[in-house]
């Protein structure tokens, strides 16, 4: 048995499952009539209800035990105050530096890194101006009508995310368009829709060297080259994020226009920073600031609170309570506001790229479960699809809901529909529905005899399904930095008390190496022998049957 499984704090909770087990909430909130108010807590604009959960006082706390028993505290004060806590590739972990508002130093290697995260701030607050304004112009000189970011992974899925969920704070002129997979498709379809005059591509990629991301820059600079008829005029059409400059000119960007980010800026946390221009282009500098205050916010709650108060902790807990005792291996994020509707695809990568690991910091293969499965949709379409698994299947799975109060411009009955939907199944997920229940139904449909024997087990719910609520009065640049911010945390608690690296991602890399390898295969005539069977019939497949 590893530290952890056989610690002291992990073996109560072992025994407390047992008594957790059979007992039911519909139970748990008869006997309790002030369970919500005590299973529910409100920050950063966010209300936090986690009383729908299979836990008593005592659950909640036997995981605090847990979690101070990991060291989460010390761990926490380590992260923010800049040491390496990502030791196998020995950078600190500071995207919370990017959103540090109070100015206080934080240090890395002797150095304060506040000045240059202000001054990049500073940058990209004049350019998001100069293009908002109409006063940066195309080579034609008119304004900028599109925008492209063109980036992989966290340098795409977090613009894209904030831009859609806030695309009400957008700006009236400008069309956001995101291209990530080096799938040709992607874009050429993208291309068809701009004007070479009024369009500007954003090449995000720390290294300018990512695969994926500089095919598409280098497709897209060829489209418009041949448009714009000059090289030259690359300079008022292509910007740059990244840290690479010599590979920045060559490409044929002014390097003036190149925004800097750093090594201790993980590229999944990577949208507090320059990864975030394209937010600041389109929502403008003072909604990015608020972007950023409102996860400077849950970063003050996350640091300050007891844990007893602190939701990223309590949230984190609860996601170890289901994964490593109730045997739950996905976990569900069901926003009930279409503009989000990108935002578990946000949090897939958040979270699988950062827990999905099999050995600890100790270089020891764990002995329990870690990061879950993370998916999810706009809840009222999961409605329709996948909820009956979640209802009546063999498997638990454990829920966020996530909904707005106010809906700017959508007309009634729209809105009292869509939340009328979302009590609807936090409440039929706790309660389900039992036989007497079925049974009532039936009768009174008039089906009975042999016949409501028969389909009574068919209608039978038992709930006792564990649900979050979040809730927000409106969906605003301050709410969703503290909503991506509390995530954020809570991923690292979880790693905290896994004892593993949330910061490295080395599973990404072994497919990289061999896809290089064998895109040299596929160029190469005859027949490819270098790879196990199956690969080598595959690769030699696709090249007798690819048109010459």
């Amino acid at each position: 048995m590893s530290n952890l499984t056989s610690s002291p704090a992990w073996q109560a909770l072992i025994e407390h499952y047992k008594e957790i087990k059979p007992l039911h909430m519909r139970d748990l909130f008869l006997n309790d009539p002030h369970r919500f108010e005590k299973f529910s807590l409100e920050t950063g604009g966010l209300f936090f209800d986690y009383s729908k959960n299979r836990i008593t006082e005592q659950t909640m706390a036997l995981l605090f035990d847990l979690a101070r028993q990991s060291g989460v505290k010390e761990r926490i004060e380590k992260m923010f105050s800049g040491e390496k806590i990502n030791i196998t590739e020995n950078r600190a972990v500071l995207h919370t530096a990017l959103r540090n508002l109070d100015h206080n130093p934080i240090v890395v290697d002797g150095e304060d890194v506040m000045p240059k995260v202000n001054a990049v701030k500073e940058q990209i607050g004049h350019f998001s101006d100069k293009v908002r304004s109409g006063e940066w112009q195309g080579y034609t000189g008119k304004p900028i009508t599109d925008i492209v970011n063109i980036g992989i992974g966290g340098s795409d899925l977090g613009p894209l995310m904030v831009c859609q969920s806030l695309k009400e704070y957008g700006h009236a002129r400008l069309s956001m368009h995101f291209v990530s997979t080096v799938d040709g498709d992607q874009i050429v379809s993208t291309l068809k829709l701009l004007n070479p005059e009024t369009t500007l591509f954003i090449i995000a990629s720390k290294t300018f060297t990512t695969q994926e991301t500089i095919t598409n820059a280098r497709t897209a600079r060829a489209w418009f080259v041949k448009a714009a008829g000059d090289e030259k005029h690359i300079a008022k059409h292509f910007v740059a994020v990244s840290t690479n400059s010599k590979a920045v000119a060559e490409f044929g960007i002014d390097t003036n226009n190149m925004f800097e980010f750093w090594d201790w800026v993980g590229g999944r946390y990577s949208l507090w920073s320059a990864i975030g221009l394209p937010i600041a282009i389109y929502l403008g500098k003072h909604n990015y600031q608020d972007l950023l205050h409102g996860a400077y916010t849950m970063d003050q709650h996350f640091r300050g609170k007891p844990f007893e108060q602190n939701l990223p902790v309590i949230m984190a807990m609860l996601g170890i309570w289901y994964g490593n005792f109730f045997g739950a291996n996905t976990h569900l994020v069901s926003p009930y506001n279409q503009c989000m509707s990108r935002f578990p695809a946000y949090l897939q990568q958040l979270d699988m790229e950062s827990n999905g690991k099999t050995v600890d910091l100790d270089g020891n293969q764990v002995d329990y479960a870690t990061g879950p499965v993370v998916w999810g949709d706009a809840g009222i379409n999961g409605q329709h699809a996948y909820y009956q698994m979640l209802h009546q299947g063999t498997q638990i799975v454990p829920i966020d809901f996530i909904a707005t109060i106010e809906h700017p411009d959508i007309p009634e009955p729209h809105s009292t529909i869509l939340m009328a939907n979302f009590f609807a199944q936090t409440e039929a997920f706790m309660r389900g529905k039992n036989e007497a229940e079925v049974r009532a139904e039936l009768e009174k449909s008039g089906i009975t005899g042999q016949a409501q024997d028969e389909l009574m087990p068919h209608k039978i719910f038992k709930g006792n399904r564990p649900t979050n609520t979040i809730i927000m009065q409106r969906l605003t640049p301050r709410r969703l930095g503290a909503l991506i911010a509390l995530y954020e945390h809570k991923i690292f608690v979880q790693g905290t008390v896994w004892n593993i690296n949330s910061y490295d991602q080395w599973g990404v890399e072994l497919g990289k190496q061999l896809a290089k390898l064998i895109e040299s295969d596929l160029t190469t005539p005859g027949l490819t022998t270098s790879h196990d069977a199956s690969t080598n019939g595959l690769i030699n497949y696709f090249k007798r049957n690819t048109p010459r």
